[in-house]
């Protein structure tokens, strides 16, 4: 996992790089707003489901875009999409790929259920005078793919099979969420937080208490926000 992060702010600076000639082009000055910042949100969520038997998180990277929005003078309503976001269970127990439905394969390996979802936060979040913030609200999600994932790795090879399973997983999530973080630069640069969810609806069908749970670090990159002034 040490490797991928590397990686992972490479691809996320380039990304960044991009949008902002795009959006620019696009919006141009109807984003340069005192009350308004877009940006792009990336991250690192380690997720759970209350309804398996399995208590190991499953680890994965988030990208998406915010919008903060000025409600008064320090309080401001965030919003955005999570557009690459996957919650789910990692190490699934036999009991649990038995309520799955799942054939074990001959070889040894993991299993994890996988949720690929868009995340929709809808926050209250306040801004202190210090650069902190704290927020918190409901966070919607559209699961709109699932599978069941086996990984296999030794010396000789590595392998990896999805197993899919749409059909047993309702495709809205809902909860509530809260976290705190603080901004950069005298609170005019990049936002690093962290926020825990915690799911109200059970997301499968075929288990009961089923909710998911996942605890964010966030990086948000603001592109083009409001610092111009009329």
């Amino acid at each position: 996992m040490k490797k991928c992060i590397p990686l992972f702010l490479l691809m996320f600076i380039s990304f960044n790089l991009h949008s902002q000639v795009l959006i620019s082009l696009l919006l141009g000055d109807k984003l340069n707003s005192p009350n308004l910042e877009f940006g792009l949100e990336g991250g690192f969520n380690w997720s759970g489901n209350s309804g398996f038997e399995s208590n190991k998180k499953l680890r994965t990277f988030n990208l998406g875009f915010y919008f903060d929005i000025r409600l008064k003078e320090q309080l401001f309503l965030y919003t955005g999409v999570l557009v690459k976001s996957k919650l789910g269970a990692a190490k699934l127990s036999d009991a649990d790929l038995a309520i799955l439905k799942i054939d074990k394969f001959q070889e040894e390996g993991d299993y994890s259920q996988v949720l690929q979802s868009f995340v929709i936060p809808i926050f209250a979040k306040y801004k202190l005078k210090n650069h902190f913030y704290i927020e918190g609200g409901p966070q919607l999600g559209w699961q709109y793919k699932s599978w069941v994932e086996f990984n296999q790795s030794n010396a000789d090879m590595k392998s990896k099979v999805e197993v899919f399973n749409k059909d047993d997983v309702t495709m809205l999530d809902a909860g509530f969420a809260a976290g705190f973080g603080y901004q950069l630069m005298k609170g005019k640069g990049m936002t690093f937080g962290v926020k825990y969810y915690y799911g109200l609806v059970n997301v499968m069908k075929n288990i009961p208490d089923s909710k998911n749970n996942s605890l964010f670090l966030k990086m948000n990159i603001p592109v083009g926000a409001g610092k111009k002034k009329e």
